[in-house]
C-alpha cells in the first residue's frame, strides 16, 4: 500500500528536522528542498520536545541517585549538547562576535565563519549556558515539564524566524536553505500546541503564560538585533535563537516555581 505523497512529504520533513537539528541516526537520505525545509523547520519544535524528553530523564535519573540539582541540571544539558553536537552554542558564539564587533554586515559575517570563538562569543556562551544551569536547577525535580517545553520554545524560535518576513543573510548555507519556507498558518498552528502541551504538562496558568511567550520574546529581541545587522538570517542565527529562548524558557519556569 502506497503512502500518500504528502504524508510522504511530512516524513521527509520530520527525518529533515532530525538531521538538522540533532545527531540523532536518520533511516534513510532525505531530498532537500524548499517544500521539504519549511516542513521540516514546522516540525522543529516537535523534535525538540524529543531532544528535551531525552535530557528530562538524565536530569530525573541524576535526582534518583542522589545528586544535586546543580549537578543534575549540568548532566541534562550536557545531554542536549551531546545530542545536538553543539551547534547551537557555536551558533550563538558566532553570532555574538558578529554583533559584538560592531562592523557592517559583510565584515561581521566574515567574522562569524571565522572557526574561532572571540571575547563577546566566550561571554555570551558563559552567560547563556550558566542562566540555564542555574534556572534549571532553581526549578528543581517538580518542574518534569521544563527541559521539554523549554528545548522545543528555542525550536519554535527557530521555525518563526523561517517565515517570510525574514530572508537569507548569505546566498549560501543554512539560511538559504530555510528562510521564507514556513508558512504563518504553519508557525501558528505550532505555537498553539505547544503551548497546549506546556498547559498539559505543568497544569499551572503562570507557568503557561510565561515559559512560551517569554522564550520567544528573547529570542525576537536576538533576531531583530541579528536582522538589522545582518540583513536576514542565518544558521549561526537560528542556533543563538535557540538556545536564548530555551534559556529563557528555563528562566521564567524557575522565577514561577520558586515564587512565594
Amino acid at each position: 500500500m502506497s503512502v500518500p505523497t504528502t504524508a510522504r512529504g511530512w516524513v521527509d520533513g520530520w527525518w529533515l528536522a532530525v538531521s538538522l537539528l540533532s545527531v540523532l541516526p536518520v533511516p534513510r537520505h532525505v531530498a532537500v528542498d524548499a517544500r521539504t525545509a519549511g516542513r521540516a523547520m514546522t516540525l522543529a519544535p516537535l523534535v525538540g520536545l524529543l531532544l528535551g524528553a531525552i535530557a528530562a530523564v538524565v536530569w530525573q535519573g541524576a535526582f534518583w541517585f542522589g545528586l544535586g540539582p546543580v549537578t543534575a541540571a549540568l548532566l541534562a544539558l550536557g545531554t542536549l549538547v551531546l545530542l545536538t553536537r553543539a551547534l547551537h552554542l557555536d551558533g550563538l558564539a558566532d553570532l555574538a562576535d558578529g554583533l559584538g564587533s560592531g562592523k557592517a554586515a559583510p565584515e561581521a559575517l566574515a567574522i562569524m565563519k571565522r572557526s574561532d570563538i572571540g571575547p563577546f562569543g566566550v561571554v555570551a556562551l558563559i552567560f547563556c549556558v550558566g542562566l540555564q544551569v542555574a534556572a534549571l536547577g532553581d526549578a528543581g525535580p517538580r518542574a518534569v515539564w521544563a527541559l521539554p517545553v523549554a528545548v522545543a520554545t528555542g525550536r519554535l524560535a527557530v521555525m518563526w524566524a523561517c517565515t517570510p518576513r525574514f530572508r537569507a543573510a548569505r546566498p549560501e548555507g543554512l539560511g538559504v536553505l530555510v528562510a521564507g519556507t514556513v508558512g504563518v498558518p504553519g508557525a501558528l498552528a505550532s505555537t498553539g500546541t505547544l503551548t497546549i502541551v506546556a498547559m498539559i504538562a505543568f497544569r499551572d496558568v503562570p507557568v503557561l503564560v510565561s515559559a512560551v511567550p517569554i522564550g520567544l520574546a528573547a529570542a525576537w529581541f536576538v533576531l531583530a538585533a541579528a536582522v538589522r545587522r545582518l540583513g536576514g538570517i542565518t544558521g549561526d542565527v537560528l542556533g543563538a535563537l535557540a538556545e536564548v529562548a530555551t534559556a529563557a524558557s528555563l528562566l521564567a519556569v524557575a522565577v514561577t516555581f520558586t515564587a512565594p
